[in-house]
């Protein structure tokens, strides 16, 4: 059949209540990030928030590019990415108190000093 082309069909439409509930479990989640903002977590505030972004990443990754209903394959490597990206920050995020002092005991200069 000319013009009939099956490979740009649409296989897996998603219900706007799914999409809706995403939409508005991403909205939350956003609220608490905010929320999670003005208390001081400690150490664990940076722990919290990458959680809660990879969370996010996920379920935009998962309903909104419909990833929930590809190959298992391309899910395992897609969402392993986020995985890395969190181990790799949340590392080098450990390493931030280690020159601490050694940062505070240099001596800063005059506000009013140009040079």
């Amino acid at each position: 059949m000319a013009g009939h082309h099956d490979d740009h069909s649409f296989a897996h439409p998603a219900p706007l209540k799914l999409l809706f509930a995403v939409f508005f479990a991403l909205i939350a989640l956003t609220i608490l990030t905010v929320a999670l903002a003005t208390v001081d977590l400690g150490p664990f505030g940076i722990w919290i928030s990458m959680t809660i972004a990879t969370v996010k990443a996920a379920l935009v990754a998962l309903f909104f590019m419909h990833m929930y209903w590809d190959k298992s394959f391309n899910v395992l490597v897609f969402l392993s990415s986020f995985l890395f990206v969190a181990l790799f920050i949340g590392l080098t995020m450990t390493d931030t108190q280690h020159y601490q002092e050694q940062i505070d005991a240099f001596p800063r200069k005059a506000e009013g000093d140009a040079n």
